[in-house]
């Protein structure tokens, strides 16, 4: 997520706060942006364990060689790592349920804080059952999309809980919302493509790029061929939504919007070359890692983007993504 910076507003009867737009927290909006940058570090996380084959590492849950601790030596530091990033995620994710339940007026907007805190925990519970269960596939892949859902989530809380935020109808951008959610989920239909990938074994299943086995089309006549290609194949609908997204974005004259879109476009010229340097590297652990956190921060931008339109005050929404998980910065 991005840097925030807000100017005073009002002030309480007892304590001075920092208040912007309709008196709403300078410091939720940007706990809960601090709370979605976690999250992408967890997906990362997880992503290096999947990537370095760790993820039987440490055979027992919840508990890790039945200690708070356990020496942090070979592929124990990725698993061990990844459950001690979660554990704070989910800390954060508790705080931030409880903060906006106290001092958000909204309801749906409550509600998204409890939706998100039932989201961490059942994840939590996926994680341990991967381990127990020796990795099955169908939870291994539920719990991959599951992040995703917590991510999508909490980007979307860290948008409206922004004090510049203005839940009202009037000058919304329709069809920037419209192509966001549309977009949105071709990302999630192609991450959950990729997870499957993933958790097949399937990512060198067409060794060649831009070929698929020296053909536009290879014989689909194995299950890793047909989901590898798949997850390539989706990958160009993917990019023609973002860019319909970001032309969208530039017809609503929003710099806010317009500036999001560009940061989106970049993004997924980004993830394309990932995939490439991929499977041209023959999954070498860093890219491939970047790769699926990178598919996170494309999914979350163009949550951020969709939210971000609903609003009127739109243009007062600036975006800075990077690889290194900046999503929006608010004026």
């Amino acid at each position: 997520m991005g840097e925030v910076s807000l100017s005073a507003g009002a002030t309480s009867s007892t304590r001075p706060a920092r208040r912007g737009g309709e008196g709403r927290s300078v410091g939720l909006h940007r706990f809960a942006v601090a709370t979605a940058v976690a999250t992408l570090g967890l997906i990362f996380a997880g992503g290096l364990v999947t990537s370095t084959e760790s993820g039987l590492s440490v055979p027992d849950w919840p508990l890790s060689y039945g200690k708070l601790m356990p020496s942090m030596v070979g592929g124990i530091r990725y698993e061990h790592g990844h459950r001690m990033v979660a554990t704070t995620v989910g800390i954060l994710t508790v705080v931030l349920a409880i903060w906006l339940s106290r001092s958000d007026r909204r309801r749906w907007v409550r509600s998204l804080g409890f939706l998100a805190l039932s989201a961490v925990v059942l994840q939590g519970v996926l994680g341990g059952l991967t381990v127990l269960f020796l990795l099955p596939t169908p939870v291994s892949v539920a719990h991959a999309c599951l992040a995703q859902t917590f991510f999508c989530l909490v980007v979307a809380i860290a948008v409206v809980t922004s004090p510049r935020w203005d839940a009202a109808p009037a000058g919304r951008s329709q069809a920037v919302t419209r192509l966001g959610a549309l977009t949105a989920s071709a990302v999630f239909l192609q991450l959950l493509v990729g997870a499957v990938m993933r958790h097949t074994k399937g990512g060198l299943a067409i060794p060649d790029f831009p070929l698929s086995l020296g053909r536009l089309v290879p014989p689909l006549d194995s299950f890793p061929v047909a989901i590898a290609f798949a997850h390539r194949a989706w990958a160009l609908v993917v990019a023609g939504l973002v860019f319909a997204t970001a032309a969208a974005a530039f017809r609503s004259r929003r710099p806010g919007l317009r500036r999001t879109a560009l940061a989106l476009g970049a993004i997924v010229l980004v993830q394309i070359s990932l995939g490439a340097m991929t499977v041209l590297s023959r999954k070498a652990v860093a890219i491939t890692t970047i790769h699926v956190a990178t598919g996170a921060l494309l999914l979350g931008t163009t949550v951020a983007l969709g939210v971000a339109s609903l609003s009127k005050r739109a243009s007062s929404v600036r975006a800075a993504p990077t690889v290194r998980g900046k999503i929006l910065a608010w004026k």
